[in-house]
C-alpha cells in the first residue's frame, strides 16, 4: 500500500493493518521528512485518544491529515502508532 499526496510517496509499506475502511501503516513506513506533529487530539470510544500529524510537501501543507493512537485501548493494540490518512491523501496498492 502506498499514500501518496501532492504527488508524492509519504508512506509506503506491504504491512498496512485495516480498521474501519482505513489502511494504518507501521510507523517505520512512514517518510518522517513529510510528518510535523500536531496539537490536534481526538477520542474514539473503542480505540482511544488518537494524534494528529500535519502533512507538509514543499511549499503545501495538509493541517491533521494523518493520524495515530500512541496509547490505544486494548480493543486496538494492533495500531499502536500505526498511521492513517484523509484529507485528500490517496491510498492505493
Amino acid at each position: 500500500m502506498k499514500a501518496i499526496w501532492n504527488n508524492t510517496v509519504i508512506a509506503e509499506s506491504d504491512k498496512t493493518i485495516e480498521v474501519e475502511n482505513n489502511q494504518y501503516f507501521p510507523p517505520e513506513s512512514i517518510n518522517s521528512d513529510f510528518f510535523q506533529l500536531s496539537d490536534t487530539h481526538t477520542t474514539c470510544p473503542w480505540k482511544g485518544k488518537a494524534s494528529y500529524f500535519h502533512l507538509k510537501v514543499g511549499d503545501e501543507k495538509n493541517p491533521d491529515a494523518a493520524w495515530f493512537y500512541p496509547q490505544p485501548k486494548p480493543g486496538a493494540a494492533k495500531i499502536k502508532n500505526h498511521v492513517a490518512f484523509w484529507k485528500g491523501v490517496k491510498v492505493e496498492k
